[in-house]
């Protein structure tokens, strides 16, 4: 008699075309070579909407950038942590700050969301803060300066900031 809950099977029926991608991309992996570090030296803290590729936005391929995502590019503890590592560990020497055009977490306000999904959904995330922002310009030089003010980065990494537009592909470059 097996421990395991058949809960805890993994849902093959849902992720099949997942799979089956996997299965393919297998067949000609290319990246067997590359290291754990950012061959180009950067990293991208940028939203986790699907209409960006941050690599393909700044003209990179596999290997050579560390992608951080969430919610509205927001520079949480968690991204603070992870640029340490990052700085020390990992070849980063250049931070891009990347939140987007038509970000959800930029067109609406942190009750609104907890509003709507408590309707919609029966659940109450009030406990979460999902760090919306009225301003983006004003949002992403705070976070850019969160992270240039972090004590514990590694000296001499630059960081900058820049709106991506989902219409034109083009970045906006922001004086933080």
């Amino acid at each position: 008699m097996s421990d395991k809950n058949p809960r805890d099977a993994f849902p093959l029926n849902t992720f099949q075309d997942v799979v089956d991608a996997n299965r393919e991309f297998a067949t000609d992996f290319q990246g067997s070579a590359l290291t754990g570090s950012a061959a180009k030296g950067l990293a991208i803290v940028t939203c986790m909407d699907s209409r960006i590729s941050p690599l393909a936005v700044v003209g990179m391929q596999s290997g050579d950038a560390k992608i951080l995502r969430n919610a509205g590019a927001r520079v949480t503890e968690d991204v603070l942590r992870t640029l340490v590592l990052a700085t020390y560990l990992l070849g980063v020497n250049r931070i891009l700050v990347m939140p987007h055009t038509d970000c959800r977490m930029a067109q609406s306000e942190e009750a609104e969301i907890h509003a709507t999904i408590e309707k919609q959904y029966g659940v109450n995330t009030r406990s979460l803060e999902f760090r919306t922002v009225s301003n983006q310009h004003q949002a992403l030089e705070i976070d850019v300066n969160r992270i240039r003010s972090y004590p514990l980065l590694r000296d001499g990494v630059s960081v900058a900031g820049a709106i991506y537009n989902v219409s034109t592909g083009t970045l906006e470059l922001v004086d933080c």
